[in-house]
């Protein structure tokens, strides 16, 4: 079956949430995410009938699969006691925005970092700062377009390191703004994979407006690092918790000496989970960020 890019699955999940155990319960519910291979989550917190507050899961699932074998899935998972009390309450699709008639001013300019602005194609080059280095994004269904917080992290964190003539290599690239921004700020060359094959023509869309060489880029569908047997200067992954964990293993093969991975899109009780994770891996914390509810790092190796 293929992705039908008109709608992606939506379930909702939700546990109820006593003072004493809020964070215990986030973090079930991202880890919920993380284990399905949801595509994004988001968790809120709600009044039942009774006036108790629960806690809500919203997770989004590739329209290739069916909502039957992500039921499914589900099912399994809570059958663990680790997620006694964790109930599905709705599944429905999501129509994807249509953003060629969304009103141009919902995407503004967005600054990023010490010297970037993100901002979508259509804003004139005028509206700028001076000092400023834009970062053209046409807004679509990929993940990525620069004014999520997880996104922000990402973007600030290469930006303190990428140097002229680096290599980088983008794991789960969505539109593509992390190599494009880095080809940008001097990178020679792009490595950039999605496991999504539908958000390549995106990528390349967005190249096309930064003005980037086709050439300059390796852009391709892969999974993780399967089949990679280069090294790069930077590797990047604004993923979720799960892939991210599964990466790991991989990264210190394919950094560079003094090389960095950068990794995002995760929570800040994620964050936790991975960091113990990470430790184990050869690769040790040489920078951390927050914005918001999410954490990102910068990774260099531990030894070797």
């Amino acid at each position: 079956m293929t992705d039908n890019n008109n709608f992606w699955w939506t379930v909702e999940l939700s546990v109820p949430v006593a003072r004493y155990n809020r964070a215990f319960n986030e973090e079930r519910l991202s880890t919920i995410a993380a284990l399905t291979d949801a595509i994004g989550s988001e968790i809120s917190t709600e009044k039942d009938f009774r006036g108790y507050d629960r806690l809500f899961l919203k997770t989004d699932y590739r329209s290739s699969e069916s909502i039957d074998e992500i039921i499914n899935r589900l099912d399994f998972i809570l059958t663990d006691e680790n997620f006694r009390g964790i109930e599905i309450t709705r599944c429905y699709k999501t129509e994807n925005q249509d953003w060629d008639t969304q009103h141009y001013e919902a995407f503004p300019p967005l600054p990023v970092g010490k010297n970037l602005i993100v901002t979508a194609s259509w804003h004139d080059k005028e509206a700028i700062p001076e000092g400023r280095m834009p970062i053209y994004i046409y807004p679509a269904s990929a993940f990525g377009t620069g004014y999520h917080e997880s996104t922000q992290i990402a973007l600030t964190l290469l930006e303190e390191v990428v140097k002229k003539g680096d290599s980088i290599l983008d794991v789960g690239t969505g539109t593509g703004i992390l190599f494009i921004t880095a080809l940008k700020l001097g990178a020679d060359i792009a490595i950039a994979r999605d496991i999504d094959p539908s958000t390549l023509s995106e990528a390349k869309r967005n190249m096309n407006l930064n003005g980037i060489n086709p050439g300059a880029c390796d852009l391709s569908e892969g999974d993780l690092l399967k089949g990679f047997e280069g090294q790069v200067n930077i590797l990047t992954a604004n993923i979720l918790l799960n892939p991210n964990i599964m990466l790991l293993p991989d990264v210190k093969r394919v950094l560079k000496p003094k090389g960095f991975a950068i990794f995002s899109g995760m929570t800040n009780i994620e964050s936790y989970m991975f960091i113990s994770v990470l430790n184990s891996s050869g690769l040790m914390i040489e920078r951390e960020m927050r914005i918001g509810d999410w954490w990102g790092c910068r990774a260099i190796k531990a030894w070797g």
